[in-house]
């Protein structure tokens, strides 16, 4: 189905959860692997983003080298502590208790869960689901798209009060950002890899799938985080990772 105002709450309360560390061997830059737990004030549990597969905790190596990731960087730290649900549980809640998954985009670093909370419905962009399979990582794409719930974004939406999604390509083909407005800290912008960190946009967006679009949509959050005053958090920036309050902290 298409998305439309699916949740019923306005946010009251904002986690960010900690998917492990990993390190881009091109820059040595080491960056934090986010997720996000929203709760509204009508009881509703909203997931963004599950991390990397559970294999990475078994075995990083193995796992490292089947999906040849070694190629572009190494994982630093992720242990069962990184996983979904242990971050979930840091806030008191099950995977029973997520209402709405929200997948940003398919690379390997946030679809780890794809096939996990298949009670909820998922929701994604048009341009991501159409896909012949999700991304993964490079020429690497173990993963079939699972027989569940999807809720499609074809544009920019509102799927809650207070609660807005944008289609931002240029990152991934069907990336998504968010704008979120929360009792005490106000407009909060989620870039996810729409803006990884902000020297990217001085970077063009250069080795983007599509920098000239990266760059169009980067400049449109901004703009919107200008005008709004919000609260920026950007998808992996090694220099706000550590400042970020992380679950069992929130925001409100």
């Amino acid at each position: 189905m298409q998305a439309h105002r699916i949740l019923k709450g306005r946010p009251v309360k904002l986690a960010v959860l900690d998917f492990g560390l990993f390190q881009v061997h091109a820059n040595g830059r080491v960056i934090g692997i986010n997720g996000f737990m929203i709760e509204t004030d009508a009881g509703e549990t909203v997931l963004i983003d599950s991390g990397f597969p559970v294999k990475y905790v078994g075995d990083v190596e193995a796992a490292s080298l089947e999906d040849k990731l070694g190629a572009f960087g190494q994982v630093l730290d992720l242990g069962p502590q990184h996983q979904p649900t242990p971050q979930l549980a840091l806030m008191g809640k099950a995977p029973s208790d997520v209402d709405l998954f929200i997948l940003t985009h398919t690379h390997i670093d946030h679809m780890g869960g794809i096939n996990d909370f298949m009670h909820a419905p998922m929701l994604i962009s048009a341009p991501e689901r159409a896909l012949p399979k999700p991304m993964y990582w490079g020429d690497v794409q173990p993963y079939d798209w699972p027989d569940r719930d999807y809720v499609i974004v074809e544009g920019d939406v509102e799927i809650g009060p207070d609660f807005k999604v944008f289609l931002t390509p240029g990152h991934a083909p069907g990336q998504l950002a968010f704008c979120l407005n929360l009792p005490e800290l106000g407009s909060v912008l989620l870039t996810s890899d729409a803006i990884s960190r902000p020297a990217e946009i001085d970077e063009r967006f250069e080795g983007s799938w599509d920098a000239k679009q990266g760059l169009h949509h980067a400049q449109r959050l901004m703009t919107l985080a200008d005008q709004t005053g919000a609260f920026v958090i950007y998808g992996h920036s090694p220099e706000q990772w550590p400042t970020l309050r992380k679950a069992p902290a929130f925001y409100s």
